[in-house]
């Protein structure tokens, strides 16, 4: 149903680290990353109104990441400044595949606290002024569990008052050493969420099993509306009540990187469906921009390498 009154932003929350990622030669490059800020830059070059939750530090590592979202578009009204803090900071490796690994050094971050900063009111009152509140796995991975527990507390308020709550499953098994509490909280996560991307992936690691049909199981038994199921395979399963379609990737003859595939996917689908396209052809966006992103290496692309995309209708 269309909306009466023109949509909120898109709120993603989650953590931009230093971004060092090494060439196959051995040199290193500088830049800045992270999943749902990956996911974030995309939102905003695909013409979504975005604006990044976050927290950062007094420095000038900060000042160039916030320089750089704002050149990108990306709002930066909900990202409070810790003293005497430092982003993470993380190593990109890239095998002969283009498969990558990660090494992250993060564990003092400013974000871990944000839940706990005088700031965090007027964060909270943003989460019901939004279109969508996006987070992902590794968002929930960063927090505390009082701080968790009151991030789920901001999205259930938000939810009540129309807000549409996205999650991603992007795990990462080093920022979960308990893999119980893992299961737990990705289960309230699929029971605050109206959307969720997920990967065969993603779940065999928290639950063990990569059947798309079990991963479609668990989803449907959390009542979750609406639910991406990415595969092995640059293909998914896209499910709503009462219907369930799969949709093919095209073919990418060079993949260099597969960085931020997922993260990109994303942005491409919920524009797509905040435009009014129906979850099928949100899918089929969602491929596009993702098979452009991994013939580039790093999370993101340069601008002009951004491929020409344009959802008609009306938001939903």
């Amino acid at each position: 149903m269309p909306a009466e009154t023109p949509l909120g932003p898109v709120l993603c929350i989650g953590e931009c680290m230093i971004e060092l990622s090494e060439r196959p030669d051995g040199m290193i490059t500088r830049a800045f990353g992270g999943d749902t800020l990956n996911t974030a830059l995309y939102l905003a070059r695909l013409g979504v109104p975005t604006d990044y939750v976050t927290a950062l530090g007094h420095d000038a590592f900060s000042d160039e990441m916030l320089a750089a979202w704002q050149a990108e578009g990306i709002g930066i009204s909900l990202v409070p400044r810790v003293k005497a803090a430092l982003p993470g900071l993380y190593l990109i490796r890239t095998d002969a595949q283009g498969e990558r690994s990660f090494h992250h050094w993060r564990d003092s971050a400013p974000v871990r606290r944000l839940f706990t900063l005088p700031e965090i009111g007027e964060i909270e009152a943003a989460f019901v002024k939004a279109g969508m509140i996006y987070v992902s796995g590794i968002t929930l991975s960063l927090f505390d569990p009082s701080s968790r527990a009151r991030l789920f507390a901001g999205l259930a308020t938000a939810r009540d008052c129309g807000v549409k709550i996205v999650f991603d499953t992007n795990f990462r098994a080093r920022g979960w050493p308990d893999l119980a509490l893992a299961r737990e909280i990705y289960t309230a996560a699929f029971e605050a969420s109206d959307l969720v991307l997920a990967s065969v992936e993603d779940h065999a690691g928290v639950f063990g099993s990569d059947d798309a049909d079990i991963v479609a199981a668990r989803l449907q038994a959390a009542n979750v509306a609406e639910c991406v199921i990415k595969l092995a395979s640059p293909a998914c399963h896209v499910i709503t009540p009462g219907a369930r379609c799969f949709v093919q990737a095209a073919p990418v003859e060079h993949v260099l990187d597969t960085t931020a595939a997922g993260d990109s996917f994303a942005a491409a689908y919920m524009a797509a469906r905040r435009s009014g396209c129906s979850p099928e052809d949100s899918a089929r966006a969602g491929h596009r921009l993702a098979g452009t992103v991994v013939q580039h290496r790093g999370a993101i692309i340069p601008q002009a390498a951004m491929p020409a995309m344009s959802f008609p209708g009306e938001s939903v």
